[in-house]
């Protein structure tokens, strides 16, 4: 059985190295993905909630205790969705092909080393059904940044026109 010092500084490392390279992205790029973290965060809650009801996964996280496990969804996963819309939007062949590297490792060997420290256990889900649902939420949050980037577009073109026609009526 693992110590609760050893889960508390294991939770507490999840939660803030990855927060350590967001100065590293710049101001811009951490307003411009904050909308789709945001959502992907969301929706990670709901899920995590669903899972905790249908006993898929059970966390244990010293520092975020019941059925949302906050140190992973607003750690790694808050972060690594910032950084691979900062390096790959735009790009969906290549943001595609790095989710599905990335989602590898979430849902093969963090779970394993997650369960080692004690604070998650797959129950009734397979690591293999994890991996799925995350290359599907991936390509969700990215039509939903698609989303976000049209509409942000739509108004800065709508205050130029409006401001050209302001000015010609003077």
């Amino acid at each position: 059985m693992v110590k609760h010092k050893t889960k508390v500084a294991f939770s507490l490392a999840v939660l803030i190295f990855p927060w350590l390279t967001v100065p590293f992205m710049g101001i811009r790029s951490f307003l411009r993905f904050l909308p789709v973290a945001s959502f992907t965060n969301l929706f990670l809650s709901v899920f995590s909630l669903i899972c905790y009801k249908k006993k898929w996964w059970i966390t244990k996280s010293p520092i975020s205790p019941g059925p949302i496990d906050f140190t992973f969804i607003l750690g790694p996963f808050f972060v690594a969705t910032l950084w691979i819309f900062k390096l790959t939007f735009g790009n969906f062949p290549k943001y595609l092909l790095t989710n599905m590297v990335l989602d590898v490792i979430n849902a093969f060997p963090l779970p394993y080393i997650g369960k080692k420290f004690g604070v998650v256990k797959f129950i009734k889900m397979k690591h293999t059904t994890w991996y799925f649902i995350c290359i599907f939420l991936s390509v969700i949050i990215y039509g939903f940044q698609y989303v976000v980037e049209q509409s942000i577009k739509r108004a800065a073109s709508l205050k130029n026109a409006e401001f050209s026609f302001n000015k010609e009526s003077r």
